[in-house]
């Protein structure tokens, strides 16, 4: 019995204060991200232009996962813009100016460079499409198809 209470503590204290860090950025910052998107709380999200973000509904953006918003090198501001149900994975790096549509799941430790469409996995440095016309849930879940079995 205690060890189902303090799970359903865990799980639900976890959930209030990611959505509480949502809120968060998008009062303080100006970002603009979906009150049901997920961002763990070791993501980094470049400040330096924090009103080019742009996370949509049902997205997860996992641990040490990095969003860029500007290149000091090239002295350019760019905004991001992720789409719906889409899953970031962990470590993986999204520059400045890239556009990546609804439904896409991003491997860990990926280097996304240039934008990417719709219903798509990547992955790799610098990320190349994997497999295409996959569909996701929430959070970016693979949902199972005929072709997976």
């Amino acid at each position: 019995m205690k060890r189902k209470i303090a799970w359903f503590y865990h799980v639900t204290f976890r959930h209030w204060i990611l959505s509480l860090r949502v809120k968060y950025l998008n009062t303080l910052y100006g970002m603009h991200i979906a009150s049901d998107a997920r961002i763990s709380l070791k993501a980094k999200l470049d400040l330096t232009n924090p009103k080019g973000i742009y996370i949509g509904s049902g997205s997860y953006i996992a641990f040490g996962a990095v969003i860029l918003t500007h290149d000091m090198c090239r002295n350019k501001n760019a905004s991001v813009r992720i789409g719906k149900n889409c899953f970031v994975g962990g470590n993986a790096i999204i520059m400045p100016g890239v556009e990546i549509g609804d439904s896409v799941i991003i491997g860990s430790g990926s280097v996304v460079t240039r934008s990417v469409g719709s219903n798509v996995v990547v992955a790799g440095n610098p990320a190349k499409i994997i497999k295409t016309d996959i569909k996701t849930g929430k959070l970016g879940i693979l949902k199972k198809t005929e072709e997976a079995f």
